[in-house]
């Protein structure tokens, strides 16, 4: 099992359930809190609650966000390497890429949305000449930006992996236990044809060094 694939699947579910949460919530921009002050109540906006043309484009790429990374999902499970469906390593591995590719889509179809949305409250706040409303930025844009870099990271991680999915296994090496180890004791050829062991040292007499 490959640590690097488990903490993409992590990160990788993590942040399609954060462009859910961010999609689906009403918290993208909240007005500020010079008018709470007057108003006495708070005022909350998502991207079901406007027909802007900017809305409509964020409330696009979110759900493309989304979808991708349901895909996403899908794919990262098969391409796993626990998982008894997908086919060989190899099939495998290319599975595992094309999940990492398509978070990584997910990742920047929400970083673009959350953005443009982002943008466009500022400039209306900083505008001294825009007279209506003026809104803060909301807790939902700050999941979807979490949402984002979190399926980024995951789609590189899975596209890393393909990598460790290509290492050839290891071979393993008997042991055939230690080495035979050469006697000092040299064989000489006997008077009865026989072979006979015998320590070198003791083949000389002593009277040979006289």
């Amino acid at each position: 099992m490959s640590r690097a694939q488990i903490s993409a699947l992590v990160f990788g579910v993590g942040g399609f359930g954060a462009l859910v949460a961010a999609t689906a919530s009403n918290e993208w921009k909240v007005t500020t809190r010079a008018s709470s002050v007057i108003t006495a109540t708070w005022v909350y906006q998502g991207l079901w609650m406007n027909c802007a043309g900017y809305i409509q484009a964020c409330r696009g790429l979110m759900i493309a966000a989304v979808s991708l990374g349901f895909f996403g999902s899908i794919f990262a499970l098969f391409g796993m390497k626990c998982t008894k469906v997908g086919g060989s390593d190899k099939a495998k591995a290319k599975i595992a890429c094309l999940a990492g590719i398509v978070f990584i889509l997910s990742g920047l179809c929400s970083m673009t949305g959350c953005s443009l949305y982002a943008n466009k409250i500022t400039t209306e706040f900083f505008d001294p000449l825009y007279v209506e409303q003026k809104y803060e930025l909301g807790a939902a844009l700050f999941i979807g930006w979490a949402g984002a870099s979190l399926c980024i990271i995951g789609g590189v991680i899975f596209c890393f992996s393909i990598s460790d999915n290509n290492k050839p296994p290891r071979m393993g090496y008997a042991y055939n236990g230690a080495t035979s180890v050469l006697s000092s004791r040299t064989k000489y050829h006997g008077a009865e044809g026989g072979f006979k062991t015998t320590n070198p040292s003791k083949q000389f007499d002593k009277n040979a060094y006289v």
